[in-house]
């Protein structure tokens, strides 16, 4: 067990990373990665059912992305990037406030004003540096009316390209419901509507939790001890439904089946913080790295993670440092799609 950041990187060639989703959304490729075997195989993620059974219980993370990505201008016409790093929580009628990550050519000031169009400004309040700020959102009508009429989509910037329309549809799984997140929860990505049907006809029993993303799950670790890096709390809410049906399987002795490191956190947090809650709703804080104890989770898909991130070191508490990071090195071999839209893997008990 190894806690120095850099024993969590990895060699990825740019072409690897994915630009745009596959046609079908259940057509990439699936590593599946037998953590007690030490072994992995190639397959498809149309064949998901193949590797489930009737016993098994999958949870997913409902929430939905909003257009969180905003370009303004300030008063003297220096263009201002804005990304909201939450639904801004409305205060009063057209006030509402929010944290976000900002890039302009000068640090912002308190006080200073961002024109974002005639029904919408933004005011800057304090923050911890130059880059993140509270804000505060001056606005006329419905504030998601007037989001989704200057927002992008918050394509993460490795994409390297502007959102375009298909975005809208893509960068949002198709059980998402629950608006709140600046990041897609990835590893739903790859669900259809007919394999969520194929799952069911056999017997795959599934939960829903919501996590929203937000800077927890994608701020950079810069500690050289990992052990040392602090998450951001990101709100969730596990309901009583799915907290029923997961104890229930896991008196059976049926498994769990996280889809999403989000979904992880959610479920081992509640397990760990509230273990006999009927339900939870509120933030969550949890940062999972090796020597972690999880109680919930058996098996996870999830896509490829960035190197260096609380995400790969999430996966690698899981199934191990050492056999994550073999398992990258071949899927760089075998030329896997990496990151939002690239493909995924199963890493079963």
């Amino acid at each position: 067990m190894t806690f120095r950041l850099e024993d969590y990187n990895f060699e990825l060639p740019d072409r690897l990373i994915a630009k745009y989703p596959l046609s079908e959304r259940h057509d990439s490729k699936l590593m599946v990665l037998h953590r007690g075997q030490g072994r992995w195989e190639h397959r498809r993620f149309c064949d998901l059912p193949d590797l489930l059974s009737e016993t098994d219980v999958l949870i997913l993370n409902d929430t939905k992305v909003f257009p969180a990505r905003l370009f303004g201008k300030k008063p003297t016409g220096g263009r201002v990037e804005v990304v909201l790093l939450n639904f801004p929580r409305v205060e009063e009628e057209g006030r509402a406030t929010s944290e976000a990550l900002l890039r302009s050519s000068k640090p912002l000031r308190p006080g200073q004003r961002i024109i974002v169009g005639t029904d919408l400004e933004i005011e800057i309040m304090e923050g911890a540096d130059d880059w993140i700020k509270k804000i505060s959102l001056m606005y006329d009508g419905e504030l998601l009316k007037v989001l989704e009429t200057h927002g992008h989509v918050p394509l993460p910037p490795y994409i390297r390209r502007q959102d375009e329309d298909l975005d809208k549809k893509r960068y949002q799984t198709i059980f998402a419901r629950n608006i709140g997140s600046v990041a897609a929860p990835t590893a739903g990505l790859h669900f259809s509507n007919a394999l969520l049907e194929r799952l069911k006809d056999i017997g795959v029993k599934i939960g829903y939790i919501t996590l929203h993303v937000g800077y927890g799950t994608f701020a950079p670790v810069r500690t050289e001890d990992i052990r040392e890096h602090k998450i951001h709390s990101e709100w969730i809410d596990v309901p009583s439904s799915a907290l029923q049906l997961v104890r229930s399987a896991k008196a059976n002795g049926s498994r769990i089946i996280c889809v999403g490191t989000t979904t992880v956190r959610a479920l081992e947090y509640v397990f760990k913080e509230h273990e006999k809650a009927d339900s939870y709703s509120g933030p969550c804080d949890l940062y999972i790295y090796p020597g972690f104890t999880f109680r919930a989770t058996d098996a996870i898909i999830t896509n490829f993670h960035l190197p260096k991130s609380s995400l790969l070191i999430m996966v690698s508490a899981f199934a191990g440092r050492e056999l994550i990071l073999s398992a990258y090195n071949e899927a760089v071999k075998a030329q896997y799609r990496f990151y939002s839209y690239g493909d995924s893997m199963l890493i079963l008990p």
